[in-house]
């Protein structure tokens, strides 16, 4: 679905992504793993066509992103897009951030009506909370509504920039467990940043590992602890093992 050929972007002095070549296939979930600043989200954003690059060029289904923002709509109506913390809108009540670009697009009332009861039983959203402010939300709610607003055109790519970062383990562990449903169920092109080795392995049917704007290896994660191909793919999984028995670092 995605090809990157000789990308790179730099920010002032700070070069955020340095030349890369990669492809992410289609109908899989391809994590983007990595310490903070190590480029995931940067490159997640060139994907959406949120960012351009400074060279090379981002394939879409074969064919180059386009950087004129009018010739890039349709583009962004076939990928849905969540990013940390929801970032819904906090006047409009969660339907209302949901049917937004159905709204838009002037969908037909029943369609909109028959799209959001099919994904509100996707994503085990309670019917109730439907005409609440997203302050009234728990985060669980507010990420689950933003996940909605990203299906709600049925699109071929769904990017995820750390969709579950702000939530406590709880909350994060069961909707890991539905995103995980959810992915297996629609089979769609997903793309998720994160910088959590178990939960990459949770999700992910492919891992690129990255470090300073490069990626270090892409591959499963039973493949990056076998055949680890730098040894800061090995550091990086055992930085985030368990303590042996379970305690924590003083």
């Amino acid at each position: 679905m995605y090809e990157l050929q000789g990308v790179s972007k730099r920010f002032g002095s700070t070069q955020a992504l340095h030349p890369l070549t990669l492809r992410l296939p289609t109908g899989r979930t391809t994590v983007l793993l990595g310490p903070s600043g190590c480029g995931k989200s940067t490159l997640l954003r060139l994907l959406n066509g949120l960012l351009s690059p400074d060279t090379g060029r981002v394939l879409f289904d074969g064919q180059p992103l386009p950087r004129d923002t009018e010739a890039l709509l349709p583009v962004r109506h076939r990928v849905g897009y969540a990013l940390q913390g929801g970032g819904l809108f906090p006047h409009l009540t969660g339907e209302e951030n949901v049917t937004l670009m159905a709204r838009h697009l002037r969908w037909p009332a029943a369609r909109t009506r028959e799209r959001l009861g099919a994904l509100v039983e996707l994503t085990r959203f309670p019917v109730e909370a439907l005409g609440r402010y997203p302050a009234q939300l728990s985060g669980g709610q507010r990420q689950r509504v933003a996940l909605m607003r990203a299906l709600m055109l049925d699109p071929a790519v769904l990017l995820l920039d750390e969709p579950l970062g702000a939530l406590d383990p709880l909350v994060r562990h069961e909707l890991q467990g539905d995103l995980r449903a959810i992915f297996a169920r629609l089979r769609k092109t997903v793309v998720l940043v994160t910088h959590d080795l178990a939960e990459a392995g949770f999700l992910g049917d492919d891992i690129v590992l990255m470090r300073d704007g490069r990626v270090v290896q892409q591959g499963g994660l039973s493949e990056l602890e076998a055949q680890p191909a730098d040894p800061f793919v090995t550091r990086f999984i055992q930085a985030q093992r368990p303590m042996p028995g379970g305690g924590a670092a003083a």
